[in-house]
């Protein structure tokens, strides 16, 4: 079974704004945001609905990139190992 090196504190998620270039804050995955009752959900069935077609087979973990600076966001996909 794959992982997010980001959700399971392997890695850090270092991105500079591209507006204003302060450092981008991590948010979590996005489909924390899009249901906020998903992390009770195995992650085949959050994956099937978080707006990402190819989540579950390119094993990747979408990730809500935001600017405290200038209110930019962003998503980072990123490869799970």
């Amino acid at each position: 079974m794959a992982m997010c090196p980001i959700c399971n504190s392997f890695e850090v998620l270092a991105k500079y704004c591209p507006e204003c270039g302060t450092p981008l804050a991590d948010s979590g995955k996005v489909s924390d945001f899009l249901d906020p009752y998903g992390h009770y959900n195995d992650e085949e069935t959050v994956k099937m609905g978080d707006g990402y077609p190819n989540t579950a087979k390119d094993q990747i973990c979408p990730h809500l990139m935001y600017c405290h600076t200038c209110g930019h966001n962003e998503v980072e996909l990123v490869k799970e190992i």
